[in-house]
């Protein structure tokens, strides 16, 4: 298997990259369908606040809507919303906080800050949260108007 990511198959015969065989394709559907998991019990986890749980469940029925969240991916989507309700805590924290006045402690809430950051950013990719991360998923257009040569767009 190579380094790359892998992309669903509609992806992949979107971009009309790669030739597979009918045995491929009827063997990689299978794979993607035994990968994609139920949706049939997404609820927040009960160590979220009741803002997080209301927050957890608008972003799990909009990743519901474009079928990239499972109930497998409950944990992961509850962490990354933690982890962005300490981030912004943190935020407010090192606003109020003069680097004058106490250089130590604002460098250390300075430290945690880009720790729950990058955290938070590592977490929004994998959940599919992300523009670029989405973009992978999407199948390219077709441009059914194009012209039969090259001299026709002239005319």
């Amino acid at each position: 298997m190579s380094g790359k990511n892998r992309q669903p198959l509609s992806v992949i015969q979107g971009k009309g990259r790669k030739h597979l065989t009918k045995n491929e394709i009827k063997e990689r559907e299978e794979q993607e369908a035994a990968l994609k998991g139920n949706t049939d019990n997404i609820v927040a986890p009960s160590y979220l606040t009741k803002s997080q749980k209301e927050e957890f469940d608008q972003i799990a029925n909009e990743l519901v809507r474009l079928q990239i969240f499972s109930n497998l991916d409950v944990d992961a989507l509850a962490r990354y919303i933690d982890s962005r309700d300490q981030y912004i805590k943190i935020v407010r924290l090192l606003r109020s906080t003069k680097p004058k006045d106490d250089f130590k402690e604002y460098a250390q809430i300075q430290r945690s800050k880009n720790l729950l950051f990058n955290e938070c950013r590592s977490s929004a990719g994998d959940l599919g949260l992300t523009i670029t991360s989405r973009l992978k998923l999407v199948l390219p257009k077709t441009d059914d108007e194009k012209p039969k040569s090259k001299w026709e767009k002239f005319k």
